[in-house]
């Protein structure tokens, strides 16, 4: 008895000892100590980031293997920094820290670039999947029948955008999807890889990962995306209906049956995302469009700088600061002939600061007239949070840039270019049927597509389905949710889910579905802090500086506070809300009604 108590009391001091060694080697965090951490991580991270913003814009502005090489080693160190990092300062997950602290530790741990694994075997093996997927999207070619031209994505997507023999379109459709078939077990691989680095991150897999980052639980983003479906699906089922009917007498009844889903390759576009290119197949009887836009431009003889000197002057006209002179010394506005760049719009802040520019090669047309004006958007708003610190320096979620961009665009009125004097007189007809349909063909159309896209890999990452049924759940929720068909039989050989280079680049696709939400509900509160009484889809906001006050207070905030705040500051509203979308295409909505009347709708 006496050696039993002696051990007892043996193991009772043994274990006050490691307790008291354990608190003395690793003392418990207070808000200074992880403050000076995350300051040092912050220092180091933002150094990093304009180096690859850098080496990212030499790529993108001056295209060769060596400034490739480049700008992917500048992101890889990118990362590599961030996974140590995020991995590191995990540990004080759970500690009762100021809501500052956790803020950025959590915003941290949700950056694309940490959902890689920490083990650096697996880390390079995920870094050579996506390049090899990249690759494989960027090597791609569609060889037409006799094999003499083979076409790019690029050249693939404009030639099916114009074309309407559907045996061509078929062709298209899938001699794409088979250009790409080889990634699939490397997607299979990567999905493997990507839990793994959220695992070490505290995440159960990458979909949780990417879900926790907007200020809710995974579980109530999840939750608030089928909210904001529901209230918009009746207007998509309304847009669906009419043009499977028009589609229907194009095509007959045989190819498009009236109380079934559409084939997806009869819709312009080569996944069913947008729909404008088939806008002459469903356009109104005796269309008759309120302007052209292009031909607005070349009559007033612009050529690229000025469009962009009245992009300037629209945030001018709201109390925005000129641009600076840096941002006309350094963009790039029209395409170089001497070298080759990737001309898809971009807006850079490149040392993370003052040095905003755009990347665009612009032609004297309408879409690039638009665009225009949202990139300088996403400008405005890089500038405005320069002052916070670097990891509270991008938007208030990943949504917010995009949709202050699409916000900017939809003040692109008939009332705005009269106020700069493209346009001679507001035409009379305020409706605008033509224009309200066209641009639904784009946002409604879009909305499902996106919510599809990673309804199915939070699913495929959460390991609900493996990759013997990738294919089949990928039909099953594009057939659920935007009624859409394949146009021939698939199977699980088939790559139909990573045809689309933003699936294989691992970039989410759930921020599109927000920010197409956002930017009406934007949109709605701008003009009625500029007192506008009026069709929403007329008003614009230039001249109004209440509006451009709103914008800058939001702007400010960058990611420094949670993004209901930001939203409030200029809706004066907490919470997402679809009715923006649906006061806006009010007119069209009753219209479609009445075209459809008598119609089976659904699928």
């Amino acid at each position: 008895m006496e050696y039993s108590l002696l051990r007892f009391l043996t193991v009772q001091a043994l274990g006050l000892m490691v307790v008291l060694f354990t608190a003395c080697a690793e003392p418990r965090p207070t808000e200074e100590h992880v403050s000076v951490l995350l300051e040092a991580a912050e220092e180091r991270l933002l150094d990093l980031w304009i180096d690859a913003e850098r080496a990212a814009w030499i790529h993108n502005t001056f295209v060769t293997t060596d400034t490739a090489a480049l700008a992917s080693d500048a992101k890889e160190a990118v990362i590599e920094a961030t996974v140590e990092l995020a991995v590191e300062l995990s540990r004080f997950d759970g500690q009762n820290l100021p809501a500052g602290i956790t803020r950025k530790l959590l915003l941290l741990k949700t950056s694309r670039e940490g959902a890689v694994p920490s083990d650096p075997v697996l880390r390079e093996e995920i870094f050579d999947i996506l390049a090899e997927m990249e690759r494989a999207h960027g090597q791609a070619r569609y060889c037409l029948g006799d094999g003499q031209e083979c076409l790019t994505l690029f050249q693939t997507e404009r030639v099916f955008a114009e074309t309407r023999d559907t045996d061509e379109l078929v062709d298209l459709w899938t001699g794409w999807r088979g250009s790409v078939s080889p990634s699939r077990s490397r997607y299979a691989r990567f999905v493997e890889l990507a839990n793994a680095g959220s695992v070490d991150l505290g995440f159960s897999d990458i979909g949780e990962l990417w879900r926790s980052g907007y200020d809710m639980t995974p579980g109530e983003l999840s939750e608030e995306v089928q909210r904001l479906w529901t209230q918009l699906k009746p207007l998509y089922e309304s847009m669906h209906c009419y043009v499977r009917s028009n589609l229907s007498e194009e095509y007959g009844t045989a190819m498009v049956p009236l109380n079934g889903p559409i084939p997806a390759h009869l819709l312009g576009d080569l996944w069913g995302n947008d729909w404008t290119n088939i806008f002459a197949v469903v356009a109104p009887t005796r269309s008759n469009p309120w302007y052209d836009l292009t031909r607005l431009l070349e009559a007033n003889s612009l050529d690229a700088l000025e469009m962009v000197q009245l992009g300037e002057g629209f945030f001018t006209s709201i109390g925005f600061d000129p641009l600076p002179l840096t941002f006309w010394q350094r963009s790039v506005f029209v395409e170089p002939t001497d070298r080759e760049i990737i001309c898809h719009p971009s807006a850079w802040t490149v040392d993370h600061g003052t040095d905003i520019r755009i990347k665009m090669c612009l032609d004297v047309e309408s879409e690039d007239f638009i665009t225009l004006h949202g990139e300088l958007g996403r400008n405005y708003y890089q500038r405005a949070y320069r002052h916070r610190t670097p990891l509270y320096r991008t938007g208030a979620n990943d949504a917010f840039h995009e949709a202050v961009s699409g916000a900017i665009a939809l003040s692109i009125t008939p009332e705005y270019l009269t106020q700069v004097g493209l346009l001679d007189q507001l035409p009379p007809n305020q409706q605008g049927i033509d224009l309200l349909l066209r641009l639904a063909l784009d946002k409604l159309a879009s909305l499902p597509f996106s919510l599809v896209v990673d309804q199915w890999r939070w699913k495929v990452f959460s390991g609900e389905f493996g990759p013997e049924e990738y294919n089949e759940e990928w039909w099953a929720l594009r057939t659920e949710y935007q009624g859409l068909s394949a146009p021939v039989p698939r199977h699980e050989g088939n790559f139909d889910f990573g045809s689309h280079p933003y699936i294989t680049a691992d970039i989410p696709f759930i921020p599109h579905f927000l920010a197409n939400i956002l930017q009406f509900q934007f949109h709605r509160a701008l003009c009625t802090a500029k007192g506008f009484d009026g069709p929403l889809h007329s008003c614009s906001i230039f001249g109004s500086l209440e509006a451009g006050y709103s914008l800058k207070t939001m702007f400010e905030f960058g990611a420094s506070r949670p993004w209901q705040d930001a939203l409030e500051a200029v809706t004066g509203e907490r919470h997402m809300d679809a009715t923006a979308v649906l006061d806006y295409f009010s007119p069209l909505q009753a219209w479609l009604e009445e075209r459809n009347a008598g119609k089976a709708c659904g699928w």
